[in-house]
């Protein structure tokens, strides 16, 4: 599983291994195809701690940063947000998918023990710090051990004491936490069924399943690349005609090529016929592929010019993306509500803020699962009908304020005749 989270980091960073940039060049779909799924998971969310206050205020820190969190678990397959005391507030770490291993779980897939990896640099000696939970009888267990590798290889080196590195002296090599009966943490996980290793917990990327097909599209763009580079504009001169050092001419220069012949003063244009339309079809029709591989709807990466276009076929394609989004975002509720609860374990063991119970609310934009239009005529036939009020039919239509609405609201009508004395 390891190998697999190396693979779609380097993807993911642009460095795919297949990727040279003098044969293939890449289209840099891994990113691209992250950050449309975070933009639409994303897009308009909303939520709140309700009842507590000071949660709230360290939560809405967290949101704020929601859509760049999403992008990086879409692309590595999942994320943990693990919160800590930093002064009177609770700041939370984005713990990326190459930087944890869980080392116990529970029946139901529940990482309940996990091993955190912080890696900082000094010169050429490297120092790791492995940050270990795990649910133990009576509570929760965090160890710390610190590493020093000095000879640049892949492993841990020497065992070190905190003290020895500056930002980690006042960390405890271990501490228990009576009475705790869930982690210190949220996982984020892409709910994409594991077929790389069925018996791990973890989630996949979101273009787990689509790796060889943007492996082809990589080296599909670069045939058309190369298709327009080779058919630049060219006359062919005889050798006579150029330098003496016998060099193949560069940049604009390139319109001429060289050639052997005793034919005075010969030129010869050479301007081949490019195979854009063939080469740019196949591309889209692995671009295809990949948005279907990645649970998108057709024209998310390829041309909409040849995707579907009667009002059945949009809908069905645009169900897929929905299906995609929808359960995203329930994983989403489900690791943020624990990050929640953690941050309230912090604050209560060392008296930040009010106790008290509290609820994690979340609003989702629905756009992609409702057809506007439909809704909206509906609703118009419901203020018809005299069960829905025009105020929030005209709020949900055009997103205005209170202050707009009652400007766009008519004046009440008087047709003049008033109740007789």
């Amino acid at each position: 599983m390891s190998r697999a989270i190396a693979l779609w980091t380097a993807m993911y960073e642009d460095k795919a291994p297949w990727v040279d940039n003098d044969k293939v060049k890449s289209m840099n779909l891994p990113a691209t195809i992250a950050n449309e799924i975070a933009r639409l998971v994303t897009l308009e969310m909303k939520s709140e701690v309700v009842g507590n206050e000071f949660l709230n205020e360290q939560y809405q820190r967290v949101i704020e940063d929601m859509r760049e969190v999403t992008e990086y678990a879409a692309g590595k397959g999942g994320l943990i947000f693990k919160p800590y005391v930093d002064g009177d507030r609770i700041a939370v770490d984005y713990v990326q998918a190459d930087l944890f291993f869980p080392t116990k779980y529970d029946s139901s897939g529940n990482i309940t023990g996990c091993i955190f990896v912080d890696r900082k640099k000094k010169g050429s000696v490297i120092y790791s710090r492995l940050e270990q939970h795990e649910l133990a009888e009576g509570g929760y267990r965090i160890t710390n051990r610190a590493y020093k590798n000095t000879v640049g290889d892949d492993s841990l080196g020497n065992r070190i004491p905190l003290t020895a590195v500056e930002e980690w002296k006042d960390l405890s090599t271990e501490v228990f936490i009576p009475d705790i009966e869930k982690p210190l943490y949220g996982y984020f996980k892409i709910p994409i069924t594991n077929n790389i290793d069925t018996r791990s917990p973890l989630g996949c990327s979101v273009y787990s399943r689509a790796v060889n097909l943007i492996k082809e599209a990589d080296k599909q763009y670069s045939r058309i690349l190369w298709e327009y580079e080779g058919s630049e504009l060219a006359i062919n001169a005889a050798a006579d005609l150029f330098k003496a050092n016998g060099e193949l001419p560069e940049g604009k220069d390139r319109l001429y090529v060289k050639i052997d012949t005793d034919q005075e003063d010969f030129f010869k244009e050479w301007s081949p016929q490019i195979r854009d339309q063939s080469l740019f079809n196949g591309l889209n029709r692995l671009l295809q592929r990949i948005e279907f591989a990645c649970g998108l709807a057709y024209g998310t990466l390829s041309d909409m010019q040849t995707v579907a276009k009667t009002a059945t076929e949009i809908k069905a394609s645009k169900q897929r993306t929905y299906s995609t989004v929808s359960d995203i975002q329930k994983s989403l509720e489900h690791a943020l509500t624990d990050l929640v609860d953690a941050m309230n374990v912090w604050a209560r063991l060392y008296g930040l803020g009010s106790s008290g119970e509290y609820e994690v609310s979340f609003e989702w934009d629905d756009s992609l699962a409702m057809d506007m239009d439909t809704e909206y005529n509906l609703m118009l036939r419901e203020v018809s009908a005299g069960i829905l009020k025009p105020e929030y039919y005209l709020k949900r239509r055009y997103g205005v304020t209170d202050e707009q609405l009652r400007e766009m609201m008519p004046e009440p009508f008087d047709d003049g005749v008033g109740d007789d004395e």
